[in-house]
């Protein structure tokens, strides 16, 4: 764990501060603390005490105090979802989108998801942005409009052919706006679904239900879209069937017209030197029906989940961007941002002032996006925070296991505590002990989703 060799291209400051933790008493300690986090990056720092006593005795069945600690600090887990920031807690959080997104398809009984919610109409789609300019790409079969072949990791990717007359103002207030164009595209395809059944209104919401889950993605071009599990369930959610008339294809066909629909555009009106503008999803609409594990197809729920899940970690840093908040521009230069995202950032920073309710400059560091990464309607399926507590309880169950607790009733157990922050992170030194930490507990969890793999094949080869 410490052989110098594996830090070898370390400085000189960072690794004597690594040395200096290695060789404390405490370390021991600290790298037990460090794999709890999982790895975290940012890991919070807590001093206090808890105490657990017998309710009916008074007596005290455990007492625990961070002055025993390394630093007399307990650290815990920084929750980050970007994996930019630390990408042992995005792993997580991306887990539980997994999971989230999965229950939704094939149902989880452990949250009261039947799994016939596998029989719904399902599809898999996606809405893109419109187009503020050509941009270098790669076509299928063909050159860029420049004339190039661009390989896969070409820096020029998404960039403007010709950034004098790429519509860098309209591509921020796009981003800025999409949450709004999403509600619009939501509520406009209640009506196409209605309108496909004979039904009104009032008649869809007694006879079905659209649930969804999403999430966001920037494009190299720097706009945002959304990838978007869209379900139709009975009255009540996924416990209901659907009615006899809902229909992949149905489904698909209303999806198509919502989103080409006059209603679902967002206005922004001429301000100062900018014109008035209309924004609608660009011309680039895919809707797949999703598929069941093992049909041969792609678009399968596995595939699904994980593909959201992997978009749940990410923000706007494919483009160039930050992935915190700017103060002023000239941290562009010290962070080397590239022209292409320099230029959205500028953008926000200069029509701030022309649109304040829109807080553009505050969002720079996001293209102008304001939106969460990820969302769902309320029966789509569980919940981030059901599946938090859930890992929470099965931790306290392990705790009151090793601490002989399991036998007592909780009721009869008082748990008196005082906990106060007192910083986060770690030293240079710490940070690339908790980088080794982090990277061999991902090794075994790569391992382990390997094997899990492997034995699905042989299982599905056998069946």
């Amino acid at each position: 764990m410490t052989d110098t060799a594996t830090f070898a291209g370390l400085d000189p400051v960072t690794l004597g501060d690594l040395l200096s933790v290695a060789g404390s008493d405490g370390f021991d300690r600290w790298q037990d603390q460090i794999r709890r986090t999982g790895g975290c990056a940012d890991p919070i720092h807590l001093t206090g005490w808890s105490l657990t006593k017998d309710k009916t005795t008074g007596q005290t069945v455990h007492h625990y105090s961070t002055e025993g600690e390394p630093g007399g600090r307990l650290r815990i887990a920084c929750g980050n979802r970007r994996a930019s920031r630390c990408p042992s807690c995005a792993w997580t959080y991306a887990g539980d989108t997994y999971h989230l997104i999965r229950a939704g398809l094939a149902g989880d009984d452990r949250r009261d998801i039947p799994g016939t919610v596998r029989d719904h109409p399902r599809v898999f789609a996606t809405l893109t942005a419109p187009s503020f300019g050509p941009v270098h790409n790669r076509p299928p079969s063909s050159r860029c409009r420049c004339g190039v072949l661009h390989g896969p990791d070409d820096s020029a990717l998404g960039t403007a052919l010709d950034p004098a007359t790429y519509d860098y103002a309209a591509a921020v207030l796009f981003n800025n706006h999409a949450g709004e164009l999403w509600m619009r595209f939501t509520n406009r395809l209640r009506c196409e679904i209605a309108a496909r059944a004979g039904l009104s209104q009032r008649e869809l919401k007694e006879a079905a239900r659209l649930s969804y889950g999403k999430v966001a993605e920037f494009q190299k071009r720097g706009a945002i879209h959304f990838h978007a599990v869209i379900r139709l369930d009975g009255p009540d959610g996924p416990e209901t069937a659907p009615p006899s008339w809902a229909s992949v294809d149905l489904l698909a066909d209303a999806i198509r017209a919502a989103a080409a629909h006059s209603y679902t555009s967002v206005s922004v009106p001429a301000v100062s030197d900018q014109p008035a503008r209309t924004f609608r999803w660009g011309k680039q609409l895919d809707v797949r029906p999703v598929k069941a594990f093992r049909d041969g197809s792609d678009i399968t729920e596995q595939a699904v989940a994980s593909y959201v899940a992997k978009y749940a970690t990410k923000a706007a840093e494919n483009t160039g961007t930050l992935d915190r908040r700017i103060g002023e521009l000239a941290e562009l230069d010290r962070h080397g941002v590239p022209d292409h995202a320099r230029r959205l950032i500028t953008a926000c920073r200069d029509l701030d002032g022309l649109y304040p309710d829109r807080r553009l400059w505050g969002w720079a560091h996001m293209l102008g996006f304001r939106g969460h990464f990820s969302t769902k309607s309320r029966r789509y399926s569980t919940t981030l925070g059901e599946l938090r507590q859930a890992r929470a309880d099965f931790r306290a169950t392990q705790e009151r296991d090793a601490l002989g607790l399991d036998e007592r009733e909780p009721d009869t157990v008082l748990v008196l505590a005082d906990w106060q922050y007192a910083g986060h992170g770690h030293t240079p030194g710490e940070s690339a002990l908790a980088a080794t930490i982090a990277r061999g507990l991902q090794l075994n969890r790569d391992t382990a989703r390997e094997a899990l793999h492997d034995q699905l094949a042989m299982e599905g080869a056998a069946a």
